[in-house]
């Protein structure tokens, strides 16, 4: 066949890709969006809204934020294409993408989960090295949570202290503020949870860190990012992707959204990235 005869079979595959990219933009009116439940869910919603806002200018669509009851809801419903993006902690992601067999991607990050980081605090003088966890009651934060139990775990490990032997009794407040809430109470000598909540807390001095005090800061480790299937239309993804990777802090838009996601900015992430949490898991016997 002359490369003039293949001319029209050219034109056809040409012409049937651009209109199936184009039925696949048309068709999809709504961007489902989530998070995992890592925080109260009036927070989530109050800090999505205006980066909702401004995806919804960029994408050109309507996007709707859909609160989940926990953290497996947020993967089953990715995984079912009852979700198109949903925000994950290094760990879900895990799960989502094994659960999957590789078909949930993580499209970006902020830059502060390069090298994100797990804090143990406490009331007690008498604790102030992971060491003097043992015996005392404990609370981690969800069980799925990367940086509310999997991470602090590891590190538990690591300093030769199994929190299911060593220590009196472990617990689970089911979200990071649950989890200082917990120590403030006095319900529990000592917890951990992530390190942004514990700073934004302290901004806002919904804690006393003269009372409640942080003995203990992890070694940096890859956490959150948005993750969607990997079969979504590419048009779309890449509308995502460009969306989050222009977010400039030096317009008012742009300084909201990213103070709200407390985001120096968005860069592009991989899976590759979180074969480190995956190894954790799989230590920790986590991870099915």
């Amino acid at each position: 066949m002359t490369t003039f005869s293949k001319f029209p079979a050219i034109l056809a595959t040409v012409a049937a890709t651009l209109a199936i990219h184009s039925g696949l933009a048309q068709a999809q009116q709504v961007l489902r969006v989530s998070a995992i439940p890592d925080e109260a869910p009036t927070e989530l919603q109050r800090k999505f809204k205006p980066l909702g806002s401004y995806l919804e200018k960029k994408l050109g669509m309507k996007v709707e934020f859909t609160p989940v009851t926990d953290y497996a809801a947020s993967v089953e419903g990715l995984i079912n294409n009852k979700l198109d993006m949903v925000w994950f902690g290094g760990f879900t992601f895990v799960q989502a993408n094994v659960r999957s067999g590789g078909k949930i991607v993580p499209l970006v990050q902020r830059e502060e989960d390069t090298k994100f980081r797990s804090v143990f605090v406490t009331t007690s003088k008498d604790i102030n090295q992971l060491s003097d966890l043992k015996g005392k009651n404990f609370t981690f934060g969800s069980e799925s949570s990367t940086s509310g139990h999997l991470m602090p775990r590891y590190y538990l490990l690591a300093a030769k202290i199994n929190p299911d032997t060593d220590m009196k009794r472990i617990a689970f407040s089911g979200a990071h503020d649950a989890t200082v809430a917990a120590v403030a109470g006095g319900k529990v000598d000592a917890g951990t949870l992530n390190i942004s909540v514990w700073e934004k807390l302290v901004e806002a001095k919904k804690v006393d860190p003269a009372k409640v005090r942080v003995f203990y800061t992890t070694p940096g480790y890859y956490d959150y990012n948005w993750s969607v299937r990997a079969d979504m239309n590419p048009v779309v993804r890449k509308k995502l992707t460009d969306a989050f990777l222009a977010l400039d802090p030096s317009t008012p838009e742009g300084k909201e959204i990213l103070e709200l996601q407390r985001a120096t900015r968005f860069i592009p992430t991989k899976a590759e990235n979180y074969k480190d949490i995956e190894a954790a898991a799989r230590d920790a016997k986590l991870l099915k």
